[in-house]
């Protein structure tokens, strides 16, 4: 199958590590010019050499950009634009949310997770439109949670901003559709990344298990028996994101091993 991405211009936020890296990989190896940002940038320059090196496709940039700072996203198109030209693609992602119940959450933490993992999503899309809008058409996948389809204990911010996503995509799908703008929403379920450590992490301190048992009893809940790899994550991305699909819009999916029971 043909993708259609060799020399495509696309944006992959949040790719110094996890599933914006392994999708950010998955890109270069189609051959499209990508584009990666996060906070940090001495990951960011270790992260586009790893890319490079590994793809042989050496066009592969990036720049700093903080997810909460509006002025940050609007100048990271524009510097993507200057070196890729117009986008082709956009890739929004961030890092989930803290964990954590109802009773545990401030009102700064429902800010930041609104900023991070709504308003982000947002502000991206609202900056690459016109440039999809001027060149007959584009791309945007956005990354969720398996919170899109079953709420997850002790992720309250993340039950409650990813499903706005979803409206957000739906939405966008019906007024872009005659521009030939395709938006979807994917969601991973237990994917093998750093965040699952984290939330590992502290479901051991909270039930006195070990992390080797925290581990086994979530992958015996997987119907295939392992967490998933974040290059199987970032495939599904790639397909939704390429030319190679032309009738997918408005939709959210998720990429779980049949975790989650929601139809």
């Amino acid at each position: 199958m043909d993708l259609q991405l060799q020399g495509k211009s696309v944006i992959v936020t949040a790719a110094s590590k996890g599933i914006g890296k392994a999708a950010a990989m998955e890109f270069a190896a189609e051959g499209a010019h990508v584009f990666i940002s996060s906070r940090n940038e001495s990951e960011l320059q270790k992260t586009a050499n790893e890319i490079k090196q590994e793809t042989g496709n050496e066009h592969v940039h990036y720049t700093v950009c903080n997810m909460k700072n509006g002025e940050d996203i609007t100048k990271m198109v524009d510097t993507a634009v200057k070196q890729n030209g117009p986008i082709d693609v956009l890739v929004n992602n961030a890092g989930g949310p803290p964990a954590g119940n109802f009773a545990d959450m401030s009102d700064d933490d429902w800010y930041h997770a609104f900023e991070l993992n709504l308003l982000s999503f947002i502000r991206a899309t609202r900056a690459v439109i016109p440039h999809m809008k001027k060149q007959g058409g584009g791309r945007i996948v956005n990354v969720a949670s398996s919170s899109i389809k079953q709420s997850l204990d002790g992720l309250i911010l993340s039950n409650t901003m990813r499903p706005g996503i979803v409206g957000l995509a739906k939405s966008l799908a019906r007024e872009l559709g005659e521009d030939h703008i395709l938006i979807n929403t994917i969601g991973p379920g237990k994917i093998e990344t750093g965040r699952i450590q984290q939330l590992n992490e502290k479901l051991a301190a909270e039930s006195g298990k070990s992390m080797k048992e925290v581990e086994s009893d979530e992958v015996q809940a997987i119907p295939m028996k392992r967490y998933g790899d974040p290059a199987e994550f970032a495939r599904a991305i790639v397909f939704l994101a390429s030319g190679a699909n032309t009738y997918i819009t408005g939709q959210a999916m998720i990429v779980d091993g049949g975790l989650v029971e929601a139809l």
